[in-house]
């Protein structure tokens, strides 16, 4: 059971990247999806979540507007699409697969166990 993430890389402030976030062994259809980053002397942050229908999204207040979430459950995939990157969002961002509900992400992010590799996002100034 692992997730893996990819899409991350180098960006100019104001640019886009998306990401992904795809399950290998197991399928996404009911789980909750939280993405969250870490990045380096910083405590970890919830970034954005989507419920297992898709019928609801959250954002960290940070991303509001930037960021945004969905699923494609043919491709059992999760994205991140962002747009307006700031050198602020440099970290490394994961996903996670949760029971529950995207309310109070922002609190239980930093109990959840990290499967994945993460992916890197750089933002240059």
């Amino acid at each position: 059971v692992q997730l893996v993430e990819s899409g991350g890389g180098l960006v100019q402030a104001g640019g886009s990247l998306r990401l992904s976030c795809a399950a290998s062994g197991f399928t996404l259809d009911p789980y909750t999806i939280v993405w969250f980053r870490q990045a380096p002397g910083k405590e970890r942050e919830g970034v954005s979540c989507i419920n297992s229908s898709g019928g609801t999204t959250s954002y960290a207040d940070f991303v509001k507007g930037r960021f945004t979430i969905s699923r494609d459950y043919g491709k059992n995939t999760v994205y991140l699409q962002m747009n307006s990157l700031k050198p602020e969002d440099m970290a490394v961002y994961y996903c996670a697969a949760v029971r529950g509900v995207c309310l109070g992400f922002n609190d239980y992010v930093k109990y959840l166990e990290v499967r994945g590799q993460g992916t890197l996002i750089t933002v240059s100034s």
